[in-house]
């Protein structure tokens, strides 16, 4: 039997692949609790997404320093198989490199060398991406005892043989008739396995589990919303949820789409309280009238809050929430970061957290009291926090579905400050936190009707910034890119001010790292890896990665050598659907590693440049043209607003599909491209719908020729 007959029989057995590197085993290494509550004793390796329990994603390594960064090179890469957006940060443990990448699949390298040890691919369908709000990203894995664990897209949680790549167990941790995902990295927790999911966009309602490291069996979950019954659910959270948090919900949609509240990010172990901390998302539908109905005190626990949990049992300890009743899309899930400051001349143990809300908060994490809170960015929701409640100052035009308005919020929907990891250094006492500004305009859809259909958003936002509409024009394009910016902030969180600033042209640059040093690293969309001085913001070292940099980096040392490894790889919810991000680069998915005086090299980058497909507009008439906007609404949140894509999944108006009704229609309702990621829409679009997409989308590929031109002679 040939290689390749081979690996097509173990396909059809349903099992995946594995080269042949992979029969060689990778050292191995017994990485038991009390290795992983001392990891700070061991700077040589990284053995959980964020270095430590304590997520500063900080390194006491200084090989490489604000002196030294200048002989700073690439010693090694290695490619992926996909241009989908990479969100992981990779675990280095014993000599060994594991990195999760888009579609949940999992590689295994030398540390040292950048041999490929093993890859396993966990073969989630095509199909699922519809599910994926925010593409089909993956941001890091757990290891423990001889295992990598990953969270698949379709919710599984696997377990992964750290020396062979082969699976050792799975469980499905979600219902699949409903449209929950995960993309967030599994926590290791006295011998369990901690993940949460996403989808509250679509209509989920969200909870963590606890599953056996060795065997993945359910050790307890917690459910974020309440039974829409309230009733048990045989959950760690029966007691408080229908006790405390069901009387905060009214009778309204969410009763039929889970009230969201879902867990996609922040897991995080507090070692010295014995607690494990848990960001929570937006509220589902986003709207809050429409969600809360009538009745309830309106703040909709557990969405938007920090919930505290015992590790063993999973019971309910305290809560803080961030934005009571939210109908912004500001969700808690972003990075928390745990430290023991002195704030005010007392030493105190906290939690630093910069949501997507615009507040910095410092909490006392024994039992969630608010210590001080802060904008760290522009924010015209809320006037500020109360510190005696806790509670935000709102503004009254801010709360759109009272009025009826269209409100337009800063920040909005993508968050000041999203799901890319900020860093804690111990020796500046400052975080570094990868900001991002960015208004958005909301409004109550008072036709709003819950669809819980695959792929199908039910938000109940009509906005018109929320449908297909976007910028009709390059200039328009221009206008927008200018509301949309980004900025490294250094945040002294015992002091609640800016340290220093560092502006960014566009939003969406990367996860930040932060060590001994004096060095701060973080990418950016345009595909450079940057390092700062970490006192003062000075801009010291920058690589050309040719591919948007939006992970968090890390370190690690081999054999007295320090590295720095970052993923490239543009994408996510900035990549897919927003139009105004200026030089973002999007192409070949990698991993890139650097040391002093490193000698390897980047093949050349030769960007791909397709023509706009012209069609003659005669084609369709203007009717077809305005439906098929309307119809486009079921396309913008992959393939952008106005048709405009950043190029990490294809650009419609240069796509030669669009000159042949057969071939989109193929496409759209035939399901060729549903391995790949492109759902079919057949059950939801008609055969002249998808005839009118194609209508709309060749008028904006005439559109972008006349704007090409129009560039062509400027640049001349």
């Amino acid at each position: 039997m040939s290689r390749a007959s081979f690996s097509a029989a173990l396909l059809c057995l349903g099992l995946t692949a594995i080269p042949a590197a992979a029969q060689q085993n990778a050292p191995a290494a017994r990485l038991d609790d009390a290795r992983l509550r001392n990891a700070a004793a061991e700077p040589a390796n990284w053995p959980t997404i964020g270095g430590t329990y304590d997520e500063q994603r900080y390194s006491p390594l200084e090989q490489i320093n604000a002196d030294t960064i200048k002989d700073l090179k690439l010693a090694w890469y290695g490619d992926f198989d996909t241009s989908r957006g990479q969100e992981a940060t990779p675990l280095v443990i014993d000599g060994v490199l594991y990195t999760s990448t888009a579609w949940s699949k999992v590689y295994a390298y030398d540390a040292k060398t950048g041999k490929r040890l093993w890859v396993f691919d966990p073969e989630v369908p095509g199909a699922k991406g519809q599910d994926a709000c925010c593409d089909v990203v993956n941001r890091g894995l757990a290891a423990f005892n001889g295992k990598i664990y990953v969270g698949a897209l379709d919710g599984r949680l696997i377990a992964i043989d750290m020396k062979t790549g082969r699976q050792v167990w799975s469980t499905q941790t979600t219902d699949t008739s409903r449209p929950y995902t995960i993309t967030g990295a599994p926590r290791i927790v006295k011998g369990k396995v901690l993940i949460g999911n996403g989808g509250a966009e679509l209509g989920v309602r969200g909870y963590v589990g606890a599953y056996d490291a060795e065997t993945g069996k359910q050790a307890w979950r917690f459910y974020f919303t309440p039974n829409p019954e309230n009733k048990p659910d045989g959950a760690a959270s029966d007691s408080i949820l229908m006790s405390q948090a069901y009387q905060s919900w009214g009778d309204g949609v969410w009763k039929q789409t889970g009230g969201g509240g879902t867990a996609w990010d922040a897991i995080v172990y507090d070692v010295e309280q014995n607690q494990v901390l848990v960001g929570t998302g937006n509220g589902s539908p986003w709207v809050f009238e429409t969600r809360n109905g009538k009745g309830g005190n309106g703040d909709n626990l557990f969405l938007s809050s920090i919930v505290a949990l015992d590790p063993d049992t999973g019971a309910y300890k305290w809560h803080y929430q961030e934005t009571p009743g939210e109908e912004w899309d500001f969700t808690s899930v972003q990075p928390i970061i745990l430290a023991n400051m002195t704030i005010a001349g007392t030493p105190r143990k906290v939690l630093l957290h910069a949501p997507k809300n615009g507040f910095f908060y410092v909490i006392d994490r024994s039992n969630g009291r608010l210590l001080s809170a802060k904008n760290f960015t522009k924010v015209n929701w809320a006037a500020g926090i109360d510190i005696e409640s806790g509670r935000p100052i709102e503004y009254p035009e801010a709360r759109y579905s009272n009025h009826g308005r269209e409100f337009m919020a800063q920040p909005a929907a993508f968050g000041s400050h999203n799901w890319h990891p900020m860093s804690f250094s111990p020796k500046t006492q400052l975080v570094y936190i990868p900001v991002q500004e960015n208004p958005l305009g909301y409004k109550k859809d008072p036709n709003f009707v819950y669809r819980p259909q695959p792929g199908v958003w039910n938000m109940a936002n009509g906005s018109t910034a929320l449908t297909n509409t976007g910028p009709r024009n390059e200039p328009e394009r221009i206008q927008l890119s200018q509301w949309n910016k980004g900025a490294l902030v250094a945040w002294n969180p015992a002091t609640q001010s800016q340290a220093w600033r560092v502006q960014h042209p566009s939003m969406g640059a990367g996860g930040v790292l932060s060590t001994a040093g004096n060095l701060v690293f973080q990418g950016t969309p345009d595909g450079v890896f940057h390092a700062y001085r970490a006192d003062n913001g000075l801009h010291l070292w920058q690589f050309e990665g040719h591919n948007g940099i939006i992970a968090g980096a890390m370190t690690y040392q081999v054999e007295g050598e320090q590295y720095v490894a970052v993923l490239a790889g543009f994408g996510g919810s900035n990549g897919l659907n927003v139009p105004y991000i200026d030089g973002a680069k999007a192409g070949q998915g990698r991993i890139l590693v650097f040391k002093l005086n490193g000698t390897a090299a980047l093949p050349p980058y030769r960007p791909e440049h397709r023509p706009p497909t012209l069609v003659p507009a005669a084609t369709w008439t203007e009717a077809a043209v305005r439906e098929g906007e309307a119809q486009y609404g079921n396309c913008v949140l992959c393939h952008g607003f106005s048709a405009i894509s950043l190029g990490v999944v294809p650009d419609l108006r240069r796509s030669p599909a669009i000159a042949d009704p057969q071939a989109f229609r193929a496409v759209v309702l035939g399901g060729i491209l549903e391995p790949r990621g492109m759902p079919n829409m057949t059950g939801r679009m008609t055969e002249e719908q998808v005839e009118q997409v194609r209508a709309f989308v060749a008028s904006r590929a005439r559109q972008l020729a006349e704007d090409e031109a129009v560039r062509a002679k400027v640049t001349r």
